[in-house]
């Protein structure tokens, strides 16, 4: 069966077209993503702009037709945290669904979590044991925690790499350096948000393996020295806390410019990079971790493999 997967997040949309059958790993096929950073079209009002929705309706529209070059038998199409936190959101997936027949569904944090947790239990396996989940994503932070497939703890809380850059760090936005003294407010006020975070976590029991995924993790292991993109999804790569504190230090006193030339950091992301890097030293201390493996599955995955369940189910 050949799925397609449309993903609306806060700074991408992004289509994965796998071919996957009972019994098989989902097989990549075709990957298409485009920047739209929807988060930024959110105005003072609560609402997402006419320009926001104009480039959404467009960027749909663009991935329907691919997701039809592709023969794709179904297509499963999301939003996460900029479209569902606007006040006119719910209006503006009607019209979507009116305009282009693709009816885009409202995921919450905690169904991102739980999904996300999925791929990352189907890729390390069993033998991960106790696993513990953290994922970066433009608006919110994903954390679980589980034995099994479904984690006992899930939750998210409003700690993204795009909304805190845009909160605390507006001169990195416009490719300056970031300030430092935000830095320190940042790193304060995550802390003060994953303190009770931390706490339900850590009450479910200590994992036995601490992975990490998303765009945002991915940059900082590799800035710490994981291996490239270009090594394939199966090579081993890991962060420690040392090595995140190190590059933590580095991109604090860089030009969001001169970060984007860097191997590893995406263009349209390398502002956002040192929020990040806040963000990812806060959720690992706060969960009392070390080091972190990083899994190249994650919330698109998650969707897929949860239909192949149901579709084998039924």
């Amino acid at each position: 069966m050949r799925l397609g997967v449309l993903d609306v997040g806060s700074n991408t949309v992004h289509l994965l077209v796998v071919d996957a059958h009972r019994g098989a790993h989902p097989t990549p096929m075709h990957d298409d993503r485009s920047v739209l950073r929807l988060a930024e079209h959110v105005g003072e009002d609560g609402k997402l702009s006419k320009a926001g929705e104009k480039t959404l309706l467009n960027a749909v529209l663009r991935a329907k037709q691919q997701a039809a070059e592709q023969r794709c038998d179904e297509l499963l199409a999301f939003v996460t945290s900029a479209i569902r936190e606007a006040d006119n959101g719910a209006a503006v997936l009607r019209r979507v669904r009116e305009q282009t027949g693709v009816d885009l569904q409202v995921l919450t944090g905690e169904d991102e979590a739980r999904l996300t947790f999925l791929a990352v239990r189907r890729w390390f396996g069993w033998s991960a044991g106790r696993l513990l989940v953290l994922d970066i994503g433009g608006g919110s932070l994903e954390l679980a925690t589980g034995i099994d497939e479904d984690p006992d703890v899930a939750l998210s809380v409003p700690l993204g790499a795009g909304r805190m850059t845009r909160r605390f760090l507006p001169d990195a936005e416009t490719g300056g350096r970031p300030d430092l003294r935000a830095l320190a407010a940042l790193e304060e006020h995550a802390a003060d948000v994953l303190a009770p975070v931390g706490e339900k976590l850590r009450a479910a029991g200590e994992p036995d393996l601490v992975a990490a995924t998303s765009k945002t993790f991915r940059t900082l292991a590799r800035l710490a020295g994981a291996a490239p993109s270009g090594a394939g999804l199966r090579a081993p790569r890991g962060m420690t806390a040392t090595g995140l504190t190190q590059v933590r230090g580095f991109v604090s006193r860089i030009e969001a410019t001169a970060l984007a030339e860097l191997q590893g950091v995406s263009a349209q992301r390398a502002h956002q990079v040192p929020a990040g890097a806040v963000v990812a030293q806060a959720a690992m201390r706060a969960v009392d971790v070390t080091s972190v493996r990083i899994c190249p599955w994650a919330l698109r995955e998650g969707v897929i493999l949860r239909r192949m369940d149901q579709l084998e189910g039924a």
